[in-house]
């Protein structure tokens, strides 16, 4: 009996390879979760993941991308289901804002809305497993899979910020500073341009930099928009890198904890609290001086959250699927990276060279996943290597090459920059051989008329 029940299983496998690559993976990331969950309640007291999202069900929801994730998991129904959807999530959010108005149970941060988004959410789930089957069944748990994703996501990079802080009691921002002596210190400069834009030109960068997911959610809706018609999501879309950056850049925090300009030679984000912790109070009037970097004790608050900029890395994912949409998308994406960058190093949250080692991460992502998509050639493995190898060689040489490139930036500046663009350009050479449809098509020769 038990051999048949092997040769039933290895037959499984072999005819659904991808089903059981996605199953592992499916449980691999609820362990992740877990894991991640009990190491938040250690060393903060903060609720595991899946029980405080469980509790949001019934009490009120924290800020969060709830009707973002609502609204990825509309993709998989008709136009009819979509519309009794959002009406239900906003009808069961206008009983719950009544009730706890009435008995003035308010939460202290406002927020009132949520729970009817996460509802219907999980209410596509149950009916996905008790009233659909087949085909219909899995694509619309995949919808529900995309929404809960984009949900816990967000609190999985909380708990990921909390225990950088909490683990790292050193950082080593004075060898981001230093090796960004080669690049001309571009956050001192960025954070003195942006002062002088005033007001208006803070509050449309800091308003960029807070709304990045919902600029992925916008390009996502538009790549995915016809899934509900053809009952089937594309090869590869937005929130797999996008997902897949935030999931992969806090361990890489882990091994390179930095603070950022702002608090390791400023004020802090809070304009005093930092100052204590600080190497001097230089960002942005004063650069830094040239001297040998040493690692750094910091508090045990601030995330360590710079190395890679996963702002820029996600940004640069969002222009390049852009690329293919409207000339309105297209537009808009080459803005959102461009603005991205611009309050990454004005507000003084990175280094330059926190974007360059960004930009090298997601694009090694976006070519892993599309050739994982479209199987591993020659072509897809060389340029995984090169973009590692470019990335691990940035991290190694900020940390140990840190003084030299200081004494040195018209050989080390140009380098970086040329290491950044060897990838981007390995990277669109590869695209325009993975879609040979953006090529011009040939035409047939014209034939002679019979006489």
């Amino acid at each position: 009996m038990f051999s048949r029940i092997n040769e039933k299983i290895a037959f499984a496998v072999r005819r659904q390879p991808r089903a059981i690559l996605w199953a592992a993976a499916s449980v691999a990331v609820l362990g992740l979760l877990i894991t991640l969950g009990i190491a938040a309640r250690h060393y903060g007291g903060v609720p595991a993941l899946v029980s405080s999202q469980a509790k949001e069900v019934i009490l009120t929801p924290k800020p969060g991308p709830l009707y973002a994730g609502m609204a990825l998991m509309m993709v998989v129904l008709t136009w009819r289901q979509r519309f009794v959807a959002a009406g239900v999530a906003v009808g069961i959010d206008a009983l719950s804002v009544l009730a706890r108005l009435a008995t003035d149970t308010g939460t202290t941060d406002g927020s009132f809305f949520g729970t009817g988004a996460l509802c219907v959410i999980l209410g596509h789930g149950v009916t996905a497993l008790t009233r659909r089957s087949g085909r219909e069944r899995v694509l619309l748990l995949k919808g529900v899979g995309l929404g809960l994703l984009l949900v816990a996501g967000r609190k999985t990079g909380d708990t990921w910020l909390l225990i950088t802080a909490k683990t790292r009691p050193s950082v080593l921002d004075q060898y981001a500073a230093t090796a960004d002596q080669a690049l001309g210190n571009p956050s001192w400069l960025a954070g003195r341009l942006l002062q002088a834009t005033g007001p208006i030109g803070t509050h449309l960068l800091g308003w960029v930099y807070a709304q990045l997911a919902v600029a992925a959610v916008v390009v996502a809706l538009y790549q995915l928009r016809n899934v509900g018609a053809e009952r089937r999501f594309p090869r590869h879309h937005l929130i797999r890198p996008f997902l897949l950056i935030g999931l992969l850049g806090p361990a890489v925090y882990m091994l390179f904890p930095v603070v950022g300009p702002v608090f390791a030679y400023g004020p802090g984000a809070s304009g005093t609290g930092g100052v204590q912790w600080a190497v001097a109070n230089l960002w942005p009037d004063t650069p830094p001086p040239i001297s040998a970097p040493h690692p750094m004790t910091y508090d045990d608050i601030t995330p360590r959250n710079c190395m890679p900029s996963l702002h820029t890395a996600w940004a640069t994912a969002i222009f390049i699927h852009s690329r293919k949409g409207p000339r309105v998308l297209r537009c808009a994406g080459t803005f959102w990276l461009v603005a991205t960058l611009g309050a990454t190093l004005g507000f003084g949250y990175h280094y330059g060279t926190d974007l360059i080692a960004g930009v090298v991460f997601a694009l090694t992502i976006e070519a892993a996943l599309r050739s994982f998509d479209r199987g591993w050639d020659r072509q897809g493995i060389h340029l995984l290597i090169q973009g590692t190898t470019v990335f691990v060689a940035l991290l190694l040489s900020y940390r140990y090459l840190a003084m030299g490139m200081a004494t040195h930036p018209w050989i080390a500046g140009p380098l970086l920059l040329l290491a950044m663009a060897s990838v981007i350009h390995s990277y669109v050479r590869a695209v325009r051989t993975w879609d040979p449809e953006s090529a011009p098509a040939l035409q047939p020769a014209p034939q002679p008329e019979p006489v």
